[in-house]
């Protein structure tokens, strides 16, 4: 027994290592898809083993596996919601380590970039958590798309906070994105920005109606004029809407959510006053009257903003 005791405290043991030794091996490691990453569970709160990797990249299992090697590095955090029947995915959201870094790189103070652990980790058992994922899905199937259409590019995709800092006193969009595609045989660009309204049939839509109030509020204060995408859960939602919308002064269109396979850049558009036929995301662009040009310049580029000119057309 004694020997048995000796041999134990001879052991070594393995010092745990520090929040810096850590930081710096991170840092070491990351690639630049890896930063990207971390952006966009930062700009987008929340997303899906699943959307990961339909966005980062070629294959579902390099996108797990990469996720779990960020996670025993503590650059990202993840959760799974309860569900009644099985088990739901990992959500992941950004990490301490994960803060870090993208606030060293931003030259300022985990403070400063606005990161909160528990206020990070309240989207796992948030009412909203099912509206973030859904909006989130919205624009994993347009990176889909993109992926397999090679004319095709999500250019812009703005989360709702980063909408409210800009509009919020006017509009709160769940989210803003700008749609590209080059006529193959011309090499013409045609795009479209829109504001995203995802509904998922908890709110009257009386209330879903009046939210165009302040979409025309802000076209006439800023001279531009976007229009709203209505992204709804059920045909029986989108006629009752379409009765309440019928023909407003900003460009709307809708649609109704289908199987996870549909793309949102498909033929799944109607505008607002219009009978048929559903138009393609990027046809929507020549729907409307052209928007005027941008009097305000938006922030710097971060998450899935392309670097470009960040300004609204």
């Amino acid at each position: 027994m004694s020997q048995t005791r000796m041999r134990m405290r001879m052991v070594p043991t393995v010092p745990a290592r520090s929040s810096s030794e850590l930081f710096l091996e991170l840092r070491r490691r990351l690639t630049d898809r890896d930063r990207q990453l971390l952006e966009l569970v930062w700009e987008h709160r929340v997303l899906t083993t699943h959307q990961v990797s339909v966005i980062l990249f070629s294959t579902p299992g390099k996108g797990r596996h990469r996720l779990l090697e960020l996670f025993r590095m503590r650059a990202v955090e993840r959760f799974q919601p309860w569900v009644p029947v099985g088990a739901a995915p990992f959500h992941w959201v950004l990490g301490p380590l994960g803060a870090e870094v993208l606030a060293a790189e931003r030259g300022i103070t985990v403070n400063e970039l606005g990161y909160r652990r528990a206020a990070t980790l309240a989207i796992c058992h948030s009412q909203h958590l099912g509206h973030q994922v859904g909006v989130n899905e919205f624009f994993t199937r347009l990176h889909a798309h993109a992926r397999h259409t090679p004319n095709a590019n999500l250019a812009k995709w703005w989360s709702e906070r980063r909408c409210a800092q800009l509009w919020g006193d006017l509009a709160r969009p769940d989210a803003y994105g700008r749609w590209t595609e080059t006529e193959p045989h011309t090499g013409q660009p045609t795009k479209i920005d829109f504001f995203l309204e995802h509904d998922t049939g908890s709110t009257v839509l009386a209330k879903v109606a009046a939210k165009l109030g302040g979409y025309t509020a802000l076209a006439e204060a800023t001279g531009i004029t976007t229009p709203v995408l209505f992204w709804l859960p059920s045909v029986r939602r989108e006629i009752n809407l379409r009765r309440q919308l019928g023909t407003p002064e900003i460009p709307v269109a809708t649609a109704v959510q289908t199987a996870s396979s549909a793309s949102p850049a498909d033929s799944v558009w109607l505008p607002a006053g219009h009978t048929g036929p559903r138009r393609r995301l990027i046809e929507l662009a020549d729907t409307w009257p052209t928007p005027g040009e941008p009097t305000t310049t938006m922030p710097a580029s971060s998450g899935s903003d392309t670097g470009e000119d960040a300004s609204c057309r």
